[in-house]
């Protein structure tokens, strides 16, 4: 129920608002990847909702507000579905927070092991602030589209893993476990996302993915100590 609250209704409000007192504004929807649900090919803008979860359910309606609202009442709104996003702002509720808050702890010298759930699920995880640059520039544009904004590379949150522990010196299998009741039924097992209309449309590109993305969030990590 707060999911839909946040994601789909607060959106509707806002909507709302603009066509009533700002009808020329210009409305941005963070929307998701997660709606496209499995993706072993690349998803593209075209690509056909298959959410998984009620998040994703939730900013599937979302968007189709943003649809709805273009067409009905021509609001200058689009959708940025944007893929996983990450900065030392991410909240340990996050396996990528999680895992640079434990490589924080390490670097500090407490070695409690770290516990992940499905080590093989596979991401296209991004730097937070390239996004914000995308989202900003999608607003520039007079005529409202909706876009994929990723990295284009993906990796397996083992390999993410590996990299993270390797860069402060340590190997990762002594440190984590999986552990089964942390996986989630559910969940995801691939994304891969295609961001070419985005180089296209708004000329942006990615400036950090991969293993150079995790060099940046374990530097960030190790710069802040814990609390």
């Amino acid at each position: 129920e707060a999911t839909f609250a946040g994601a789909a209704f607060g959106l509707l409000n806002v909507l709302e608002a603009a066509r009533r007192e700002a009808p020329d504004a210009a409305l941005l929807n963070a929307a998701s990847g997660d709606c496209f649900g499995e993706t072993v090919e690349p998803a593209t803008e075209g690509s056909r909702f298959r959410p998984r979860s009620p998040y994703a359910v939730a900013k599937c309606s979302a968007h189709l507000l943003i649809e709805a609202n273009r067409i009905a009442y021509r609001q200058r709104a689009c959708s940025a579905f944007l893929f996983p996003h990450e900065s030392p702002l991410r909240p340990d509720s996050f396996v990528i927070g999680k895992l640079t808050a434990a490589i924080r702890r390490f670097a500090a010298g407490d070695r409690a092991p770290l516990e992940l759930g499905d080590l093989s699920v596979v991401r296209d995880w991004g730097w937070a602030p390239d996004y914000v640059v995308a989202m900003w520039a999608m607003l520039q544009r007079e005529t409202p589209e909706d876009l994929i904004i990723a990295t284009g590379t993906s990796m397996r949150l083992e390999d993410f893993v590996a990299a993270a522990f390797s860069a402060i010196g340590l190997e990762w299998r002594e440190h984590v476990t999986s552990v089964p009741g942390l996986r989630r039924p559910a969940d995801i097992a691939e994304q891969h996302a295609d961001p070419s209309r985005a180089a296209e449309l708004i000329g942006w590109h990615a400036s950090v993915a991969g293993e150079d993305l995790v060099k940046r969030l374990v530097a960030e990590a190790i710069a802040s100590p814990p609390a």
